[in-house]
């Protein structure tokens, strides 16, 4: 059977460790601070619906298509978030993937546009490109999210297009309607530039 891709990453602001069930009263909390701030990010607002949320999560990790966190402060420990590491690819013989993709991410309204943001990255890449060995990562979003773009566009991620009608929109209110994608990607050879970008804003 292929090794668990579970790991724990700490970094100085941000602890980001394997999801479990667990964690699902502190990811309410975090979920319910400011509902305001998810107008274009399906999360899970009740117990229940994060439980279910949390399961399905567990149940693409152990087949292998992705990769969730919980993440933490790193100095209390405090859950203010989860984020993953989804659609998988495995192109060569290898044990970690060539291909992945950095979303499925939500912060608690304290916890955004702060330090703890920029240190997630900062170990997802990190540990993408330095550990895994990939050759692309995806970052992806609402093509309508100009917030979310702006953020993707200042990590220093190259722009490859929109996708068009590419997805389920999660967006308030928007049930049953598809989606435009903004597709951006990270090469092996623009990962230090982005690093140092991320050093230098998480210092």
């Amino acid at each position: 059977m292929p090794p668990s891709l579970a790991v724990t990453l700490v970094g100085r602001h941000a602890t980001l460790s394997p999801l479990t069930l667990g964690d699902v009263p502190g990811l309410v909390a975090a979920a319910t601070e400011d509902r305001a701030t998810y107008a274009w990010t399906a999360v899970p607002e009740t117990t229940r619906d994060m439980e279910v949320a949390v399961s399905k999560l567990l149940d693409e990790q152990e087949r292998r298509l992705g990769v969730p966190f919980v993440t933490r402060q790193s100095e209390t420990g405090l859950i203010v978030g989860m984020t993953r590491f989804l659609s998988l690819r495995w192109w060569f013989d290898r044990e970690y993937p060539d291909g992945a993709e950095i979303g499925g991410t939500f912060l608690a309204a304290s916890s955004q546009r702060t330090h703890i943001n920029t240190d997630t990255k900062l170990l997802m890449l990190g540990h993408a490109f330095d550990v895994w060995g990939v050759q692309r990562l995806d970052l992806k979003t609402d093509a309508r999210n100009v917030q979310s773009l702006r953020a993707i566009e200042r990590l220093g991620a190259h722009f490859d297009g929109v996708l068009r009608h590419w997805q389920p929109s999660v967006a308030r209110g928007e049930e049953s309607v598809t989606r435009d994608s903004a597709m951006y990607s990270v090469l092996p050879s623009e990962w230090p530039e982005i690093r140092a970008r991320l050093l230098g804003r998480r210092d």
